[in-house]
């Protein structure tokens, strides 16, 4: 590999096996298990021990009252759609909570009004169960795991324990989405680099919540870098980024020409209105916010920001944007590059968005199997007391334990309650500082390692 390019983002084949792609350059043979019949009942005694983790989930959210909030949001988007209603105008629940997404997303949930309020809530509960086994399974994919069968019980045991992590519980608690946005980011960034539809989740995931899209910009700003860098040696500007980035926005701008075409009125709306107006989905200081508007309304003593923040979200995202290419492009160097590039860029996106509610961080569960791999591949204790941390920190349901109601306590917050209050985004700025340091440290080994001309 020439020096400046990174690998593709999908790998490259393994010898001998053409159709088989790694995620991510070796870094070592997984460890399987000896012997025909640990290998063969792992897996079987991981389903079951995964099944009976779901079934406990799933009584203790009926014992505990499942309200599935944001699933009748949904399912009040989807009437919207086919009774002409005023999608942008609906409130749902006691809360009153409104429509946010873009009309591509309320034509998705056309389907949940198809059955009945019980039938839905337990189809979706089911399916999110299945999307935490795709999102365990896909995340140890995106730090080099084999398809093989005892990756198969890896996968079913994290997933057992990543169900009763705090963004994943709340996920279900309220039948949101997160689950099958994350899934499919990952999907794309775990296949081939050859793929034709390489990208094209991406860009369905942004049009059904936005945010995904920096994903988008990621392999945009890693792509261009490698195209110029790539004219300056005479080479063509092509390389996989470039192409897995155009794909995205195709993909994405077919979302938004869908929603004009089928839903013009509200579309005009969206995007010239409600796409501006962060308050449309919830209170900046709300202990449940963990973005960094979030954080700056709760340490202010105020939920009215002035605009000045949105500089220091714009600052925060060119960093994370910069980390994450950074790590992208120094595939050659440093390994996991593409699982801390991944992470960095959803940390990004959950720290600038105008509200991260806490179980929109369930990118902990990637970010802890990534910890958990590095640990492993340096055998270093630092590194095992960071993934242990972070995977608490995912089970201790710390913004559950402050103040909030109505009244708004979460504006006269102690310093401790502050710490508290801000955990997900310090842990995830930590997460940045981490990939950063690595990326830079890859990109000097790299010049180091260029012959002096």
């Amino acid at each position: 590999m020439t020096c400046g390019e990174s690998a593709p983002v999908g790998g490259a084949s393994r010898p001998g096996h053409p159709r088989v792609a790694r995620v991510l350059p070796a870094v070592g043979e997984p460890l399987e298990p000896r012997g025909f019949g640990l290998r063969s009942a792992a897996p079987l005694l991981a389903g079951l021990t995964c099944a009976l983790s779901f079934a406990a989930c799933w009584l203790a959210q009926l014992a505990l009252d499942l309200p599935l909030g944001d699933l009748d949001v949904y399912r009040a988007e989807g009437w919207a759609v086919r009774t002409g209603g005023d999608l942008y105008g609906l409130t749902v629940t006691a809360h009153e909570l409104p429509a946010t997404y873009p009309p591509f997303a309320a034509l998705l949930f056309v389907p949940l009004t198809l059955l009945s309020v019980d039938a839905i809530r337990g189809l979706v509960c089911v399916l999110n169960f299945a999307l935490v086994v795709a999102l365990a399974h896909l995340s140890l994919r995106l730090v080099g795991g084999r398809l093989a069968p005892w990756h198969t019980g890896v996968s079913l045991t994290v997933a057992s324990l990543a169900v009763w992590s705090e963004p994943v519980w709340a996920t279900i608690r309220y039948g949101q989405i997160n689950l099958l946005l994350v899934v499919l980011v990952l999907w794309d960034l775990t296949r081939r680099a050859d793929h034709r539809w390489a990208g094209v989740a991406t860009g369905v995931a942004a049009g059904i919540k936005l945010t995904p899209a920096l994903f988008a910009v990621l392999l945009t700003a890693a792509g261009t870098v490698l195209a110029v860098a790539r004219l300056r040696r005479g080479e063509p500007p092509g390389n996989p980024h470039l192409r897995w980035a155009t794909r995205s926005w195709l993909a994405f701008a077919g979302t938004v020409g869908v929603g004009v075409l089928l839903l013009p009125r509200e579309s005009w709306r969206f995007w010239t209105d409600v796409v501006l107006a962060g308050d449309r989905v919830g209170a900046a200081e709300a202990a449940a916010n963990q973005s960094l508007r979030g954080v700056l309304a709760r340490v202010l003593h105020t939920g009215d920001l002035s605009p000045w923040w949105l500089s220091a979200a714009a600052a925060v995202c060119c960093a994370g944007v910069a980390v994450s290419v950074a790590a992208l492009l120094a595939a050659d160097r440093l390994p996991l590059a593409t699982a801390w590039a991944a992470t960095s860029c959803a940390v990004t996106a959950l720290l600038v968005s105008p509200v991260s509610w806490s179980h929109h961080w369930v990118w902990a569960v990637p970010v802890s199997v990534l910890l958990f791999a590095e640990a492993r591949r340096r055998r270093d204790r630092v590194w095992r007391i960071a993934a242990w941390t972070a995977t608490l920190l995912a089970f201790s349901y710390a913004s559950w334990l402050l103040p909030h109601d109505e009244s708004r306590p979460e504006l006269h917050l102690s310093a401790a309650q502050q710490l508290v209050a801000a955990a997900y985004p310090l842990a995830g700025t930590c997460l940045l500082i981490a990939a950063g340091t690595l990326a830079v440290r890859a990109g000097r080994a790299r010049h180091r390692a260029v012959p002096a001309r």
